[in-house]
């Protein structure tokens, strides 16, 4: 499939008073156009800052190196007004929480149509009802009723839905969703989940899943991405990497996942220790204080993502993880 996004050795730091921060250390990978990639890792592995850094959306103190090629063209670090004619147009993000994304002020037809005015160039009347066709095909019911209405009369599952609606005004080519079951219920978690599922079969678009959970990914992504101190660690096919997973991160997520086979008197597995500080990562693997399997290369070499199977990578000095 040919490639709508190419990140090449996308590296992010922060300047802060105690020091400079590595969020991001040399992320690449390629999304394929209508490839759903799912991102994966615990809190401050950088999965998160890696896509903001692409969007343009750091804090101040952020400078991002690298290359992110959307359809060939080069977007990291362009100037605000070019990037603006692709970010929410051509390149869409779906944030963690709608409450800090959407504009408590102002009614939720106003912070649609005035996208489509913006960029699309829709009469104030033809972008009502494209918003309204967006709301009721992301499953807002009553929808024409509802587009007056300020973000807090909505609930979490419904303002989630807003937000997904908001970010297809444009039909991105890449939508990309932080977290986007993050506080919602299990039943709601399934509906925007089985939403996202529908919505890349029918506009096409590249989708990246964002998340901590294991479990959200399994059925609704192509490929995983597993990300531990700002690097990735392991990448290939889902089922590929579930089946055999072959960094002893990755294993260990898979791991504590609980599963529905699994006796009641069985134990959850944890994975050992705390994540690295980012301001003083370890030498070696960034692993190598919670990996039962590090050896004296571990502690002195930091291992290099490489290829040791069709179209899967991995950062770890092990040959084959059993």
């Amino acid at each position: 499939m040919p490639a709508v996004l190419e990140v090449e050795h996308l590296t992010t730091r922060f300047a802060t008073p105690e020091g400079e921060v590595a969020a991001v250390s040399d992320v690449s990978f390629v999304l394929g156009q209508g490839e759903t990639l799912g991102v994966v890792g615990e809190s401050g592995s950088g999965k998160t800052q890696a896509f903001l850094s692409i969007m343009g959306l750091l804090a101040k103190n952020g400078r991002t190196t690298g290359s992110a090629r959307f359809r060939g063209k080069e977007i990291l670090n362009l100037p605000a007004k070019q990037l603006n004619d692709i970010r929410g147009v051509k390149l869409s993000m779906i944030f963690q929480d709608p409450m800090t994304s959407l504009n408590p002020y102002l009614r939720i037809s106003r912070q649609m149509t005035e996208v489509l005015v913006e960029h699309r160039g829709l009469s104030g009347r033809e972008a009502r009802e494209r918003s309204v066709e967006l709301l009721e095909q992301v499953g807002i019911p009553a929808a024409r009723s509802r587009l007056d209405l300020y973000p807090h009369e909505f609930s979490g599952g419904m303002r989630q839905r807003v937000m997904i609606a908001m970010s297809l005004l444009c039909q991105p080519a890449v939508l990309i969703a932080d977290e986007p079951t993050t506080a919602l219920d299990v039943t709601v978690q399934a509906q925007i989940l089985e939403l996202l599922h529908e919505l890349r079969r029918e506009i096409g678009a590249a989708i990246v899943l964002i998340t901590h959970d294991l479990g959200v990914v399994a059925g609704l992504c192509d490929r995983l991405m597993v990300m531990y101190g700002g690097r990735v660690v392991e990448e290939g096919p889902i089922e590929a990497v579930f089946e055999d997973p072959q960094h002893p991160y990755t294993q260990g997520l898979l791991h504590s996942m609980p599963r529905l086979d699994q006796g009641k008197a069985e134990q959850l597995a944890t994975i050992a220790g705390q994540p690295p500080d980012l301001q003083a990562l370890p030498p070696g693997c960034s692993f190598n204080e919670r990996c039962a399997h590090a050896f004296d290369r571990c502690l002195r070499e930091r291992p290099e993502l490489r290829r040791f199977a069709q179209s899967r990578l991995k950062a770890c000095h092990l040959d084959r993880l059993s």
